[in-house]
């Protein structure tokens, strides 16, 4: 099983970025505590970093060909993407759109995810905990399409 985690704009700041909202851990720390986690799985995981549009609806184009799923941190694009929105809906890969702050606990502007809809479940809150609890739900959720 191969899991793509896309992470969006700004996320390759983790660490020194508003460490008060998103801790102080790296982006490359969290993706090396999720692909032990992956690997406890037995899932490989691909990692994919973009702070342009774009190319993250490239991304989850691509995801369609020799993915699972696909795990998702989309950032601010989360509140306005409908091309994002609209590339996970056309895969048709199961999505798990993950967050590191509750946004529901943030400006008003943050708490309407476009994206969350078209994905299968929505993890935010739990810091970098939120990508491991992301890829487990989705994992599970791809193994009992297997039943």
């Amino acid at each position: 099983m191969k899991i793509l985690v896309i992470n969006g704009p700004n996320l390759n700041l983790l660490g020194t970025r508003e460490p008060e909202v998103y801790g102080t851990l790296t982006l490359d720390a969290v993706m090396c505590e999720l692909k032990k986690y992956a690997e406890k799985l037995g899932v490989e995981i691909e990692h994919f970093q973009s702070n342009i549009e774009g190319e993250i609806v490239n991304a989850i184009q691509r995801a369609r060909v020799d993915c699972d799923g696909i795990l998702i941190n989309p950032a601010a694009y989360t509140h306005t993407s409908v091309a994002i929105r609209d590339a996970i809906s056309a895969v048709k890969l199961p999505c798990v759109e993950v967050h590191l702050s509750n946004i529901q606990d943030r400006e008003e502007f943050r708490k309407i995810s476009l994206t969350a809809p078209v994905c299968v479940g929505q993890i935010s809150g739990f810091g970098a905990g939120s990508y491991i609890l992301g890829l487990k739900g989705l994992v599970d959720r791809l193994n009992s399409r297997k039943l």
